[in-house]
């Protein structure tokens, strides 16, 4: 059953992410990806408040394999974070690709403890 959940979570977080990555992207512009780094912060901020939530026995493991593993894991994406900061590098853009890397660890890190923090203060 997890297995399920988890892919019907990743089935609705690909589609979020690549809708979410163009939008934003389209809004900024410019080579920096501002795109990826608002999906993987708010995948970060929403599993951040998820495992609050699971700390203080409010959310079962069903709900953190459907929106954690499957919902926030297709979200967010490295993969494409690492891909983006090699091209940066690659075309010469070094600053944009140092920032991207420093924007997304501190922001990522802090969305992620912000989400914890806001779901004790509910809970």
């Amino acid at each position: 059953m997890t297995f399920v959940l988890v892919m019907v979570g990743g089935a609705a977080g690909a589609p979020l992410r690549y809708v979410t990555d163009l939008a934003v992207q389209r809004w900024h512009g410019g080579r920096f990806p501002w795109g990826t780094l608002a999906v993987n912060v708010l995948g970060s901020l929403l599993l951040g408040i998820l495992l609050g939530l699971a700390a203080a026995g409010a959310v079962s493991p069903e709900v953190l394999a459907l929106f954690g593993a499957g919902l926030c894991g297709a979200l967010t994406t490295y993969s494409t974070f690492g891909f983006e900061t090699v091209r940066l590098v690659e075309e010469g853009a070094l600053a944009a690709a140092l920032g991207n890397v420093t924007l997304s660890l501190v922001v990522g890190i802090a969305a992620g403890g912000l989400g914890w923090a806001l779901a004790l203060a509910v809970v």
